[in-house]
């Protein structure tokens, strides 16, 4: 087991470039509290700042030091359409001076510029469409891209597994420093934690959680369903960054409290229990999340508090990993699902 203090050297010996805004505010929520009977607390990882924030611009920090350290001059990512990731790191290239190449899948997308999609072009980045699904398919045309970059003299920086996920975990270690810190000033200590995550975000977490001897459950909710093992993989993230660190905590895929459950119609596409989710935050709090990945988190707590697994007192931590701008290419689903309704009387 390691002190605050202990886990925080060790994140502070790593390479790390400043582009966010920390730390993140964590707000109670009070009005949701009262509507799922458990107290609940929001860690504002959507006002990381940096192109409307993010979980990524915090990953960003570790890996675009790696990259400078490396002499990278370009970056080349790859994601889906409305990638989040692609955003904020188009963005984090453009603060730093770098050059940004995005490769997106467009299957099942529109590519008209709006959501994350307008914010990449306006940070300047170049962006290739293809039509393969998110997965290898997708990795390979990433390095095929960045292998063209190369032969034309460009220093490359681009998606390797084993360098990349260790290095985006590192940095939730550190929020999850952030949110003990944040609860103990008040007297509290966390109840549970829950995430959206299929990786690195959340694998940094369960380090922390595992290196600080927490009992309080990190509870992963999947936004897609990979064609790998994702406790698997998450604990494999988690034991990589241990090493980074030099922590000896040791994460077995039995540890990784992960959830498939709640992904509904697949990857990218609005749910019902997320649409109600979203609806609650925005109406309750003022508190904007989107449909792919937040508002999915958001709806596993809400079903958890109403099969009564949370206790009143709580408190029960959700990070809001960002992801807004999304919002925008979703009106037309959202509309459809009544979250839209047009004119109507006028509230109480």
């Amino acid at each position: 087991m390691y002190s605050l203090s202990e886990l925080r050297q060790a994140v502070d010996r790593l390479p790390r470039v400043p582009l966010a805004h920390l730390p993140t505010p964590l707000d109670e929520a009070p009005r949701l509290s009262a509507a799922l009977g458990t107290r609940v607390f929001v860690k504002r990882d959507d006002c990381t700042g940096l192109a409307c924030g993010g979980n990524k611009t915090r990953h960003n920090e570790h890996l675009l030091a790696h990259a400078l350290a490396q002499g990278a001059e370009m970056l080349v990512w790859g994601a889906g359409v409305q990638s989040n990731n692609c955003r904020q790191t188009a963005a984090a290239c453009a603060r730093l001076g770098l050059g940004c190449h995005l490769v997106l899948s467009r299957v099942g997308q529109d590519t008209a510029p709006q959501g994350n999609l307008l914010l990449d072009y306006l940070v300047g980045a170049s962006v290739e469409f293809v039509d393969v699904p998110l997965g290898p398919a997708l990795f390979d045309a990433v390095d095929a891209a960045a292998a063209r970059y190369r032969t034309q003299g460009r220093r490359v920086y681009s998606w390797v597994n084993s360098i990349v996920k260790p290095r985006a975990a590192v940095s939730y270690v550190l929020c999850f420093i952030e949110i003990v810190e944040q609860l103990a000033a008040r007297g509290l200590k966390p109840h549970a934690v829950y995430c959206s995550s299929a990786g690195s975000t959340g694998a940094g977490l369960i380090l922390a959680r595992e290196a600080l001897g927490l009992d309080a459950p990190v509870r992963l909710v999947a936004p897609i369903a990979w064609p790998w093992d994702h406790r698997t993989d998450i604990s494999h993230i988690a034991n990589e960054a241990a090493a980074l660190l030099g922590l000896e905590v040791h994460i077995r895929p039995e540890d990784v409290d992960s959830t498939l459950d709640y992904i509904g119609p697949g990857y990218g596409q609005p749910s019902e229990g997320g649409n109600e989710a979203l609806a609650l935050a925005a109406r309750c709090e003022g508190i904007l999340l989107d449909p792919v990945y937040t508002a999915k988190a958001l709806a596993a707590l809400i079903d958890d508090a109403r099969q009564g697994r949370l206790a009143a007192e709580g408190p029960v931590i959700f990070i809001h990993t960002g992801g807004v701008p999304a919002l925008f290419a979703y009106s037309r689903q959202l509309a459809a699902a009544g979250l839209c309704p047009g004119e109507g009387p006028s509230p109480p």
